[in-house]
C-alpha cells in the first residue's frame, strides 16, 4: 500500500505514435526528391530511340544527398536527351500503357553500347535513377538492408506515381552489383542481378544459358514464345611483335649517337618509345537469332567469328607510353624547381679559372676605356676572332672538367651563331651579321609562326632565343642535364660579352629597339645589340668627325650655355665617350655658313616644309635629335614603380614630370641650337602642331591674315613645356648628355645574364620551349590529319597564352598544360602506329586503299567503329590476318616462327579455329561473351499480360555476370 501511494509510481511512459520514424522520412524524403525533378506521372510515349542513339546522343545527370538516419546516400538520376515531339492529332495515351524502361527492354537498336552506363548496357533503359552509399559510407552488404531500402523504393514510387526505374547499389563498389525496381499501371518490373568470380561450367555456353532465362520467367505456356537472342564474342589482339619499333634505332655515327630518336640541334625529337596502342578489340556479333538456328553448347559451337554477320573494332591505348617530346618537356620543366647557382652546378674551382680575366674590377672597367684594336675588322673574319676569344678563355680549363663534350659544345655554339663560321666580306661584315630574324617558311606559314610567338609571348621561330631555348631543351635531355645546361648558358654570357666588347652584332635578332611582346631573354638580347649598334655608330661618327676636323678651320668657340674651362675646346668635350652624344652634325653647320646665317646655328638637318620662325625670317631647321633610348619590360616596370612611389603631392608631380620629359628637354636644346632666336610656338610648331592653334582673320580692308597662338593645354599654368623651354640650354645634340647610355646599359644586360641560375634560365626559355612544341605538334598533326587534334591544339594555344602573359607563371597550371601535350603526341603517334600496321598488311590493293584510310580515321576518332563486309571486307581481312599473325607467334617459338612463310587471305580464310590438332586457330579464346536474351511472356500466370523480360549474360574469364529484368502483371496479386 505504502508503494501504490507513492507519488513517484502515478508517473508513468507517454508513446507518441504520431512521430515519424526515420524510415518514414526516408521515405519522404525520396519522393520529394522524385518531385523536383519531375519524375512523376506516366512516362510513355517517348519516341523509340534510334540505332546507335545510346552512344552518339548526348545523356545528362543531375544528383544530391539524401539521409537515411545518420546514414548518407547520393541520388543520381541519369537520362537521354532527347527532343520532345508533340503531335496534337495523336490520340489520348492509354492508362494502362506500359512504362517506357519496359518498352525498351524489348528494343534492339542498341544492343551492346560501347562506352555507355553499365545499366544502359544491361537493362537497355534510357533513363532511371540510382541510389548509392556516400562517400567515405559502407556499402550494404546485408540483405535485411538491401530489402529495407528496396522496399522504401517501392512505396516512394507508388505513392508518386513515377514510372522510371530506380536502382539501390548493393555489395561492393567494384562489383557494381544493382537492384532496382520500376511500376506501372498494373505492371512492376524487378531487376535482379547475380555476380561470381567464375563461370559455373554448366552456363559457359548459351545451352545453360537458356535454361537458366526459362526457369527464371517461369511460363508454362507450351510451346514456349520464341526466344531472340543476341550474341556478341570480343577477341583481344595484344601481340604486335611483327611490327617495326616505334622509333628509329639509334644511329651511333652520329653527334647525338646512342640517343634514341636523336635528331640534330633546332629539332624537337617525337614520338613513341613504346607501342602506343595497348590492345585491339574485335567484336563478332550476331544480332538478331532465335532458338533452334544456332548451336552452342560443351561440345559444339556453331559461332565462328569469321562467319559473323557484324564485327566492330574498337582500340584502347597503352597507359603512359613514354614519348620524346612529352620527355623532353618534362625533364626542362623540373629545371624550373632547382635553386643551385650556375657557380655551385659547375663548381667553384672550374669558374673561379674561367673568370679570372673578369673578377677584377678595375681591369675589367680599364678594359672597357681601352682603344679599339688596331686591326681594322674588315680584314680579320667573325670566325677568326671568336675562335680566339674562346681559346683564350678555356687555356686553363681541362677537357675532363667539361660537362659538355667539347665537339657538342662547338656544334652548338655554331649553330646560334653560324656567322662565326662564315667568312664576311667588309662590306657585307655589318649587314649580314645582323641578319633580321624571320618566322621561315611561305609567307602565310611565316605570319601564323609570327602571330603565335606574339600570343604565347614567345620569340620568333628563326630568332637566337627560340634556338638557344631547343638547344638548352635537348642538352639538358641528351647531353647532362643540369650541369650541361649551366656549362652552355656560361659559354653563351662569354660569347655575347665578346662580341659587345669586339663590336659585333648579335646574330639572328630584329634590328630595333626591344620588342615588348616578347619574352624578357629576348628583349636583353635585343638591348645588347642596340648597345652595339649604338656604340658603332658612335665610333663610326667619331672617325668621321676627326676626318672632316683636320680639312677644316680651328673649331669656333664654345657657346655662353655651357662653361668651359680656358684652354679647353668642345673638341674635348665631343671626344668624351662616356657622357656625350655623338651625331654627324657638321653638314648642317657648314650650309648655314654658307647661307650667310648666324654662325652658332648647329646640328640642324634640313628645313621644315619652307617653313620660317615666328620672330625673324630665318628658316625653320629639322634639328639633330637624340633617339629616345629603349626599354626592356622589366626596366618599364622599375621606372612605373619609381614614378608612383613619388605620390600625388605637388612636389612629386612637378618632379616626375620632370622625370619623364628627359627626352623632350634634349629636343629642346637641340632645336634651340639649330634655329637660333626661334620661341616656344616655333618648337611646339614642328614637335606637335596639334597644339599650335591657326585663325584666319580678315581686317576691315579685306585682307585675310592668319594668327597662330599655343592650344588651351599648352596655357595652363605651370605647364611642363613651357618649364622646360625655360630651362632648356642652346646645347646641339653631339654636346649633349647621351640619353642613351649604351656602355652602362650593356654590363648592365650583361651582369643581368651572368647572374641568372639554370632554373632562371629554364623560366626564361619556358615560353619559347612550349612555343616549339605547339609548333611541333602542328607539323606532325599535319601528315596525320586528326581533326579532333587539331581542335585540341587551337584550344591549347589560347590556353598557353593566358598563363605565358603574366610576368610571374602559374607553374602548377603549366605543368598541367604540359601533361596536355604530351596527350596530344600520344594521340598522333598512336595514329601513325594504327596507320602503319594498315599499311603493311594492306597487301597493295590500291582500290580499298581509300576506304582503309577512311577506317584507321574513324578509329582514333570514334569509340566503336563497324568493319564494312564483316570479316571479308578490306579492313577485316587485315584484322584476320593480325590474329592469325599473332596466333602463330603465340603457337610457335621465335625460330620456327621465323622460318614460315607468310600468310595470304586465301589461306587465312580456308583456316578454321575448329580444325585438325595440326592448325593454330585464327582467333584466340573470346575474351569476354555477352548474350542478350529476350521475349515476352505472361506473368507470373498464364492469363496475366504478356510483359517483356530480359537477361544480359556476361562471360568473362574472372567474372559471371546476370542482369535480369523480369517484368509482372500485378493487376491480381
Amino acid at each position: 500500500m505504502a508503494a501504490d501511494s507513492d507519488p513517484e509510481s502515478e508517473v508513468f511512459e507517454i508513446t507518441d505514435f504520431t512521430t515519424a520514424s526515420e524510415w518514414e522520412r526516408f521515405v519522404s524524403r525520396l519522393e520529394e526528391v522524385l518531385n523536383d525533378w519531375k519524375l512523376i506521372g506516366s512516362r510513355a510515349g517517348s519516341s523509340t530511340p534510334q540505332k546507335g542513339e545510346f552512344t552518339s546522343g548526348s545523356w545528362g545527370e543531375t544528383s544530391q544527398d539524401i539521409q537515411f538516419a545518420d546514414f548518407k546516400f547520393y541520388i543520381s538520376h541519369h537520362f537521354l536527351k532527347q527532343e520532345c515531339e508533340q503531335d496534337d492529332g495523336k490520340e489520348q495515351l492509354e492508362d494502362d500503357a506500359f512504362p517506357v524502361a519496359m518498352q525498351d527492354l524489348l528494343c534492339m537498336n542498341n544492343d551492346f553500347p560501347p562506352r555507355a552506363h553499365c545499366l544502359v548496357r544491361w537493362f537497355g533503359i534510357r533513363e532511371f535513377v540510382v541510389i548509392s552509399p556516400g562517400t567515405n559510407c559502407e556499402a550494404i552488404t546485408s540483405e535485411s538492408k538491401c530489402n529495407l531500402l528496396l522496399s522504401s523504393i517501392s512505396i516512394s514510387l507508388a505513392n508518386s506515381g513515377s514510372q522510371v526505374p530506380v536502382f539501390v547499389q548493393i555489395q561492393q563498389k567494384w562489383r557494381r552489383v544493382y537492384a532496382g525496381e520500376c511500376q506501372g499501371p498494373g505492371v512492376r518490373t524487378d531487376y535482379e542481378m547475380v555476380h561470381l568470380r567464375k563461370v559455373p561450367s554448366q552456363y559457359n555456353h548459351l545451352s545453360g544459358l537458356l535454361d537458366v532465362f526459362k526457369s527464371k520467367i517461369g511460363c508454362t505456356l507450351s510451346p514456349l514464345p520464341p526466344i531472340n537472342i543476341s550474341i556478341r564474342f570480343t577477341y583481344i589482339l595484344q601481340d604486335w611483335q611483327q611490327h617495326s619499333w616505334p622509333q628509329q634505332p639509334p644511329d651511333f655515327d652520329t653527334l647525338l649517337g646512342g640517343e634514341v630518336g636523336g635528331v640534330e640541334f633546332g629539332k624537337l625529337p617525337f614520338g613513341a618509345c613504346e607501342e602506343p596502342i595497348g590492345e585491339l578489340h574485335l567484336a563478332a556479333t550476331w544480332p538478331h537469332l532465335t532458338e533452334g538456328i544456332v548451336v552452342d553448347n560443351d561440345v559444339y559451337s556453331d559461332l565462328d567469328p569469321l562467319q559473323a554477320p557484324h564485327w566492330s573494332v574498337r582500340i584502347r591505348s597503352a597507359e603512359n607510353p613514354q614519348c620524346l617530346l612529352g620527355d623532353l618537356l618534362t625533364e626542362f620543366f623540373k629545371l624550373c624547381c632547382r635553386k643551385e647557382s650556375t657557380e655551385e652546378v659547375l663548381g667553384r674551382g672550374l669558374a673561379d679559372e674561367e673568370g679570372k680575366e673578369n673578377s677584377d674590377i678595375s681591369s675589367a672597367l680599364s678594359k672597357l676605356t681601352e682603344p679599339t684594336a688596331t686591326v681594322p675588322i674588315s680584314k680579320l673574319s667573325v670566325s677568326s676572332m671568336v675562335h680566339s676569344a674562346r681559346k683564350h678563355i678555356r687555356r686553363h680549363r681541362r677537357v675532363d672538367e667539361s660537362p659538355l663534350n667539347t665537339d657538342v659544345l662547338n656544334s652548338i655554339l655554331l649553330y646560334l651563331f653560324p656567322d662565326a663560321a662564315v667568312e664576311k666580306s667588309p662590306e657585307n661584315s655589318k649587314n649580314k651579321t645582323n641578319a633580321p630574324s624571320g618566322c621561315g617558311g611561305d609567307e602565310q606559314n611565316k605570319n601564323a609562326d609570327c602571330n603565335l610567338s606574339l600570343q604565347l609571348k614567345s620569340a620568333p621561330s628563326s630568332s637566337l632565343t627560340y634556338r638557344l631555348a631547343l638547344c638548352a631543351c635537348l642538352v639538358n635531355y641528351n647531353h647532362g642535364g643540369l650541369r650541361a645546361v649551366a656549362h652552355l648558358w656560361q659559354e653563351f654570357v662569354l660569347e655575347l660579352r665578346y662580341r659587345w666588347e669586339n663590336n659585333h652584332f648579335i646574330y639572328g635578332l630584329p634590328a630595333g629597339p626591344p620588342d615588348l611582346r616578347c619574352c624578357l631573354l629576348h628583349q636583353k638580347l635585343q638591348m645588347l645589340n642596340c648597345c652595339i649598334e649604338r656604340k658603332r655608330a658612335r665610333e663610326e661618327t667619331r672617325k668621321v668627325l676627326e676626318g672632316s676636323r683636320e680639312r677644316r678651320l680651328p673649331p669656333p668657340e664654345p657657346t655662353a650655355a655651357r662653361e668651359v674651362s680656358p684652354g679647353k675646346s668642345w673638341d674635348s668635350w665631343s671626344d668624351s665617350e662616356e657622357e656625350f652624344f655623338e651625331c654627324l652634325s657638321d653638314q648642317g653647320d657648314m650650309e648655314a655658313e654658307k647661307d650667310g646665317s648666324k654662325s652658332r646655328a648647329e646640328g640642324r638637318l634640313h628645313p621644315f616644309n619652307n617653313t620660317t620662325l615666328l620672330h625673324c625670317a630665318e628658316p625653320l631647321y629639322v634639328p639633330v635629335t637624340q633617339e629616345p633610348a629603349p626599354m626592356t619590360e622589366d626596366l618599364l616596370e622599375e621606372q612605373s614603380e619609381v614614378l608612383a612611389k613619388l605620390g600625388t603631392s605637388a612636389e612629386g608631380s612637378h618632379l616626375r614630370a620632370r622625370m619623364q620629359s628627359a627626352c623632350l628637354l634634349s629636343d629642346m636644346e637641340s632645336f634651340k641650337a639649330a634655329n637660333p632666336g626661334c620661341v616656344l610656338e616655333d618648337f611646339v610648331r614642328w614637335y606637335s602642331p596639334r597644339d599650335y592653334v591657326e585663325e584666319e582673320l580678315v581686317d576691315e580692308t579685306g585682307n585675310r591674315a592668319v594668327k597662330g597662338e599655343l592650344s588651351p593645354r599648352m596655357k595652363i599654368p605651370g605647364n611642363m613645356w613651357v618649364e622646360a623651354w625655360e630651362t632648356a640650354r642652346v646645347t646641339p645634340a653631339r654636346r649633349q648628355r647621351r640619353l642613351f647610355d649604351d656602355t652602362k646599359e650593356a654590363e648592365k644586360v650583361l651582369h643581368y645574364l651572368a647572374v641568372q641560375k639554370p632554373a632562371d634560365l629554364t623560366r626564361h626559355l619556358l615560353p619559347c620551349i612550349l612555343h616549339a612544341a605547339i609548333l611541333k605538334l602542328k607539323e606532325e598533326e599535319s601528315i596525320e590529319d586528326l581533326p579532333s587534334v587539331r581542335k585540341t591544339i587551337q584550344q591549347a594555344t589560347g590556353q598557353a597564352s593566358k598563363l605565358l602573359h603574366p610576368l610571374n607563371h602559374d607553374y602548377k597550371k603549366l605543368e598541367d598544360f604540359i601533361n596536355q601535350l604530351m596527350l596530344m603526341e600520344t594521340a598522333i603517334t598512336r595514329a601513325r602506329s594504327l596507320k602503319a600496321k594498315f599499311a603493311s598488311c594492306e597487301g597493295g590493293k590500291e582500290e580499298d586503299a581509300e576506304e582503309l584510310e577512311k577506317f584507321v580515321s574513324s578509329l582514333l576518332e570514334e569509340p566503336e567503329v563497324v568493319v564494312m563486309g564483316g570479316g571479308q571486307g578490306p579492313a577485316g581481312s587485315i584484322i584476320h590476318r593480325l590474329f592469325v599473325n599473332a596466333q602463330r607467334l603465340a603457337d610457335f617459338t621465335s625460330d620456327e616462327a621465323a622460318l614460315l612463310p607468310p600468310l595470304d587471305d586465301d589461306l587465312c580464310r580456308d583456316q578454321k579455329p575448329t580444325g585438325g590438332s595440326h592448325k593454330v586457330p585464327d582467333f584466340p579464346s573470346p575474351a569476354g561473351r555477352e548474350i542478350l536474351l529476350r521475349t515476352c511472356v505472361p506473368r507470373p500466370a498464364p492469363y496475366s499480360k504478356a510483359l517483356p523480360q530480359r537477361l544480359f549474360c556476361v562471360l568473362m574469364k574472372e567474372e559471371f555476370r546476370l542482369a535480369g529484368a523480369f517484368s509482372s502483371d500485378t493487376s491480381f496479386f
